[in-house]
């Protein structure tokens, strides 16, 4: 059965909605001023995360593998022990 994204987006918390719509908006203000574009493959990064009290005024245009790799510093140090889950030995 495949999601239906409109009936998720109708039951999202007020709080959530909010947060959508700053990401949305910093990605839009980055179009007009040209750094980034539709479909470019890039990911608008806000300095201070919008769920810790970050606004959309201090942004950065990253690329998603660059986002990807910072995601990680974001993991508790177990989970980026040498080879992560990734290590253990085949059966």
């Amino acid at each position: 059965m495949a999601r239906n994204y409109t009936a998720e987006r109708l039951r999202e918390s007020k709080a959530r909605k909010t947060a959508r719509k700053a990401r949305g908006r910093a990605r839009y203000k980055k179009i007009k001023a040209g750094t980034a574009s539709v479909g470019d493959g890039k990911v608008v990064h806000h300095t201070k995360p919008i769920s810790r009290g970050g606004t959309s005024s201090k942004t950065v245009v990253q690329s998603k593998t660059g986002s990807n790799r910072e995601g990680g510093k974001v993991q508790p140090k177990k989970a980026k022990a040498k080879g992560g889950r990734n290590s253990r030995s085949k059966r």
